[in-house]
């Protein structure tokens, strides 16, 4: 499930890092971590979607690489991130 442009450029607004910033880990990771959301709750509901789940594994995937990226570059801003979205490692 993808998400509405509205709760995306939101999404942007609260996780960017300057005025300019789309692209930086936190807002990827941000984003990636609404859309797997959206995932869980429509399996809730759908169990036998299966091609749908191996999206979800993607998406899981990639939201976990850049996590890495960013715990080896600055751990101090992949606390905070972790923090904020309220996830654990």
């Amino acid at each position: 499930m993808s998400i509405e442009n509205a709760k995306k450029k939101e999404l942007i607004e609260e996780y960017k890092t300057h005025p300019t910033d789309t692209g930086s880990p936190e807002v990827q990771v941000a984003i990636l971590t609404e859309r797997i959301n959206n995932l869980t709750e429509h399996f809730k509901e759908h169990k036998k979607d299966h091609h749908s789940r191996r999206g979800l594994l993607m998406l899981v995937s990639k939201r976990k690489r850049l996590l890495g990226f960013l715990a080896k570059t600055d751990i101090t801003r992949y606390r905070n991130l972790i923090a904020r979205l309220g996830l654990r490692h």
